[in-house]
């Protein structure tokens, strides 16, 4: 694989549209003697929201432009949202990434309260793992769903083939590297202890990377995409212009520079589009691929950061920065280029 080094293949398909609800126990271990712990248990129910949907990302001169498109997996589904990860990285999230228990009434997001994380910590260091700072990143999601994913004691109908929680990662490399796009899958295994009936020990993996962008080496530069479910059917925008979708070619026939962003798309120089060409023609195909489904579209560059073409109902909240983090501890901010 290309740039950074290759990680994991993954993507395998199954099908799976269905709420995620998990009936699990909530013990109080009473103070007997190691062998003879009794627990007080009651029933309680934990409910993962899945986010469905597509998230497709241009790399064009000089930006970077990315969507988000909403498409429900379920009826009470939550929309992709899309949070700030560091000074030079977005995250899209997919799958279970909000919890909710009843006796709670507020939920609990996953793109909420996100710190970032020192790269000097030892938990972040572990070799063939991927880079230190994508990793450190991805360890920081598995921290924050370990807890959910440990309180299931009855078998969850979910195969462990099928990602849990995705997140689509989108910015700029350090050290020069320039734009990448990674999509990160967390999976879930169970095992039954024999010794307790049925009550199963739920364990979360550690997350697995796939680099979307840049592409392997002469390999054509054109528009990516992620979809969750991974099974998820139909045509990507790449395709439709590489099969000169009707909708899509009538664009570029009434506007020149939407003609010029599909020449290079269609000749494997995504990279070499304009950006503001870009960006607009990203503004006006959306509506045409998503249909009455919500979407947001972005920009992003190494000098500004992200900014909103189409914004979520919501704001974006940005990531906290560790408290404890060395003051000469590596960084991703890095100066802009004069």
């Amino acid at each position: 694989m290309a740039g950074r080094g290759t990680m994991f293949s993954l993507f395998p398909r199954a099908a799976f549209v269905r709420r995620i609800t998990f009936v699990l126990f909530a013990g109080i271990l009473c103070t007997f003697p190691f062998g003879t712990l009794a627990q007080e248990q009651h029933e309680d129910e934990i409910i993962a929201n899945l986010a469905g949907g597509r998230a497709i990302v241009h790399v064009a001169k000089d930006a970077i432009i990315f969507a988000a498109i909403d498409q429900p997996v379920e009826r009470n589904s939550i929309p992709p949202r899309v949070m700030n990860l560091d000074a030079t990285h977005i995250g899209i999230l997919f799958g279970a990434a909000e919890w909710r228990i009843p006796a709670d009434p507020k939920p609990i997001r996953l793109d909420r309260n996100f710190q970032r994380v020192s790269r000097a910590d030892s938990r972040y260091q572990i070799p063939g793992e991927g880079e230190t700072d994508l990793e450190t990143i991805g360890v920081a999601f598995l921290e924050k769903l370990r807890p959910f994913i440990a309180q299931l004691h009855h078998k969850v109908d979910f195969s462990p083939d099928d990602p849990i929680f995705q997140l689509v990662i989108i910015g700029y490399a350090p050290n020069e590297y320039g734009p990448e796009v990674w999509v990160v899958e967390y999976h879930m295994e169970q095992s039954q202890v024999a010794t307790r009936g049925d009550y199963w020990q739920t364990r979360i993996q550690r997350p697995r990377f796939t680099q979307l962008y840049p592409a392997e080496k002469r390999a054509p530069r054109t528009i990516v995409e992620s979809r969750y479910p991974p099974n998820a059917k139909g045509p990507t925008l790449a395709e439709l212009i590489q099969g000169n979708d009707p909708n899509i070619t009538h664009l570029g026939s009434g506007e020149p520079r939407f003609a010029k962003v599909l020449d290079t798309i269609r000749g494997g120089q995504a990279q070499k589009a304009a950006p503001i060409d870009s960006a607009d023609f990203m503004r006006a195909v959306l509506p045409l691929i998503a249909g009455n489904s919500s979407f947001v579209l972005g920009t992003m560059d190494e000098r500004r950061g992200f900014e909103w073409m189409v914004p979520p109902d919501e704001p974006v909240e940005k990531a906290q920065e560790d408290k404890n983090r060395p003051p000469d501890a590596p960084t991703l901010r890095r100066p802009p280029k004069p």
